[in-house]
């Protein structure tokens, strides 16, 4: 279960890297201003509001076939987005590839999650963590063999349509997930009941002042790198490779963390370290300082992860677990857009970097409010 779930994710992440890497060529090929590239995206992060009715199905219909269906689908657009004429085009063919990418992630955390015993649950959502950071490491390594050639990289990953039979066929659904009501009613009533209800409120808040840093930090890092810092394809690589490393080491300490001292701790200190350590990254044109904040950045990042992705999981019962999920993501686009839309307004004005280490405030703020949250560890999972 988790290899094949593990290997869903690892599609989805390497098929999500490719615009982050590539956007460089991109721009140069397109002739893309920064304003340019932060509506796309906006558009790119629209895409959340698509998985919202796959999150659905797959609280009605089964983990296993939506997330083969989810697989599928973005392996195709890799297909689409290959063939892309104009920026637009690409917008386009990203918007439906990232909505099939957020219901992969989210439906296979809910799986993952279900599947476990309590005790273990944040070192299991630690592999599919790993498995997202070894498709975004392949893609690191391949891009530089290719640069600026990054219509190549979405031909491979149109090869990922071999997984989704293989995942139809093999992967079970959860017993977990069998023992609950799958009534589209009992799915909105269970996000309408107390406590669910508040807890709901309260991560749409979090995940959307967390979006309004993350989402401009990760579409323009390698970006800053290169224009502002004048790095090459290969140093910007090398810089996303150290940090790929060291955030491979931390995936398992964070879950290992999270499973022996608790979610609320762990994940609100880690949560409210990566904003600090990120927009460092940003904050002054120093290669020494870019080097050390993406590398700190990737290793607190990756221990939060596994922490808060089973803690977020855990807080909803298993009839409307991966539709929750959803409405997180949907959350995050909003927040998304809004910083996207920030950073377009005041780049002109003090410069890329300084535009995005702004918004690292609010990524501040976000942690706070996990304070509000409860502990869930080791707690039997509500139906």
């Amino acid at each position: 279960m988790l290899a094949l779930a593990g290997l869903a994710v690892l599609l989805a992440g390497y098929d999500s890297a490719i615009l982050v890497l590539g956007l460089p060529g991109i721009a140069a090929e397109f002739q893309a201003p920064v304003p340019q590239l932060s509506e796309l995206g906006s558009v790119l992060a629209l895409g959340a509001l698509g998985a919202l009715p796959l999150a659905a199905l797959a609280d009605v219909a089964g983990r296993r076939r939506v997330l083969a269906v989810a697989v599928l689908g973005f392996s195709l657009i890799d297909a689409g987005s290959a063939l892309a004429p104009s920026l637009a085009w690409l917008a386009a063919a990203r918007l439906v590839g990232v909505c099939f990418e957020t219901a992969t992630a989210g439906v296979a955390t809910a799986l993952v999650v279900e599947e476990m015993p309590g005790g273990r649950r944040a070192l299991a959502v630690s592999t599919l963590t790993l498995a997202a950071g070894l498709g975004i490491g392949l893609t690191t390594l391949a891009y530089p063999l290719v640069a600026p050639h990054w219509r190549w990289l979405y031909w491979v990953g149109a090869a990922g349509v071999l997984a989704p039979p293989v995942i139809w066929l093999a992967l079970p659904d959860p017993a977990v997930w069998a023992r609950a009501p799958h009534a589209s009613r009992s799915l909105l009533r269970a996000m309408a009941e107390p406590p669910f209800r508040g807890r709901l409120t309260l991560l749409v808040a979090v995940t959307a002042l967390a979006a309004i840093f993350y989402e401009p930090a990760g579409l323009f890092v390698v970006l800053f790198g290169s224009r502002s810092l004048h790095m090459s394809s290969g140093q910007l690589s090398a810089v996303v490779v150290a940090a790929g490393l060291v955030g491979a080491v931390c995936f398992g300490a964070g879950g290992w963390l999270g499973d022996r001292y608790g979610r609320r701790g762990v994940g609100v200190a880690l949560s409210a370290l990566t904003p600090v350590a990120a927009g460092l990254t940003f904050a002054t044109g120093a290669t020494a300082l870019y080097w050390g904040g993406n590398i700190a950045w990737s290793a607190l990042a990756s221990a939060a992860a596994p922490v808060t992705g089973a803690w977020f999981a855990e807080l909803f019962p298993t009839r409307a677990r991966a539709t929750s999920e959803a409405v997180v993501a949907v959350s995050t686009a909003a927040g998304a857009i809004a910083g996207l839309q920030l950073v377009a307004l005041i780049e002109p004005h003090i410069g890329l970097g300084p535009a995005v280490a702004l918004a690292s405030v609010a990524a501040l703020g976000g942690a706070g409010l996990l304070l509000w949250l409860p502990e869930t560890r080791g707690l039997p999972l509500p139906e």
